[in-house]
């Protein structure tokens, strides 16, 4: 079977946005059949190869429209931004409009995207392809894994793909898979929207048909350790560092699989209610009394008073 692609880098240019696309109001009537609106964005940047080679396989489920972090966010987690405004950017790759370079976090990107972007409201957010992956506790941290969350908070499928690290990663290829395992799961999910996280380790773009494990995130933490440093003037530094996350227990998680060279997928809920403890507290009776008015007076007068100090310049005169 013949695999088209998208290319796998793309030299872009870039100019301010001075419009918006027509919204799904402003569109004229169509008698044409529905398409998958598809949303593609990333944390790696607009300009990220994994990125434009997710958006050539998206291509052929749906249109496509990107909106994407005009830098690196790796990292970022779900930061949002809303202290400062969020500055757009049309991307071109000749004379074809690429997508919208937003400098703000990936979950700003898919917030902006759904509510201001695309043209029509999109019915599957694809964040991806990540370099590194994204398995363990690691979905807390990813930004790849946060535009996808924010993609299930607008009720849209979503999905986050991420590729094992490689200094020569075949992005075309992990796209193809992360496509062919997409098309399986809007075939086959319930009519709710769900969310996905989808890891490719390297050993699986080598295979003809390599194997995709459903498996649960593991949980094991990162064996973190910091570095001392000093910097020119004497100053203590730390960098973080620390190797790959190593799988503990028998039961079969994401890393165990990935080990093994298998593609896997995880539904995630963004739900953090741990609900059998929720159901043992509510019957302890927690309740508040009213302190004696002694206590709320020790409490005061012990309670700290922060002032800011005004800054003042302090100047010289030299006669």
């Amino acid at each position: 079977m013949m695999e088209v692609g998208g290319p796998a880098s793309c030299t872009a240019l870039v100019r301010f946005a001075a419009r918006r696309p027509a919204r799904r109001n402003d569109l004229p009537p169509t008698t044409e059949q529905p398409t998958v609106n598809i949303l593609v964005t990333n944390d790696d940047g607009i300009y990220a190869p994994g990125l434009a080679a997710l958006r050539g396989q998206m291509e052929r489920l749906g249109d496509v429209h990107v909106v994407a972090p005009a830098t690196e966010q790796s990292g970022v987690g779900h930061a949002i931004t809303y202290l400062t405004p969020l500055i757009v950017k049309e991307v071109f790759h000749g004379d074809r409009a690429w997508g919208w370079a937003v400098e703000g976090s990936p979950a700003d990107c898919v917030k902006i995207g759904v509510s201001e972007l695309c043209p029509q409201r999109p019915d599957l957010v694809v964040s991806g392809i990540n370099s590194g992956l994204n398995a363990g506790i690691n979905v807390l941290y990813s930004g790849t894994v946060a535009a996808a969350i924010e993609g299930a908070f607008f009720g849209i499928d979503s999905v986050a793909v991420s590729l094992e690290f490689d200094e020569h990663a075949d992005y075309d290829q992990a796209a193809r898979l992360a496509r062919r395992v997409i098309e399986q799961v809007l075939q086959n999910k319930d009519p709710e929207p769900q969310l996905y996280n989808i890891n490719i380790p390297q050993a699986a773009l080598r295979e003809a048909a390599p194997t995709v494990s459903v498996v649960p995130t593991d949980v094991v933490r990162h064996a973190d350790a910091f570095e001392k440093r000093y910097d020119p003037w004497g100053r203590e530094y730390f960098w973080l560092t620390g190797g790959p996350l190593t799988p503990t227990g028998e039961q079969e998680t994401d890393l165990t699989a990935l080990k093994k060279g298998h593609v896997t997928i995880t539904p995630l809920d963004y739900n953090l209610t741990r609900t059998s403890v929720m159901d043992a507290m509510s019957g302890w009776g927690m309740k508040l009394s009213a302190e004696p008015d002694e206590e709320q007076a020790v409490s005061a007068a012990m309670s700290p008073v922060v002032r800011t100090q005004r800054k003042v310049q302090q100047t010289s005169t030299f006669q």
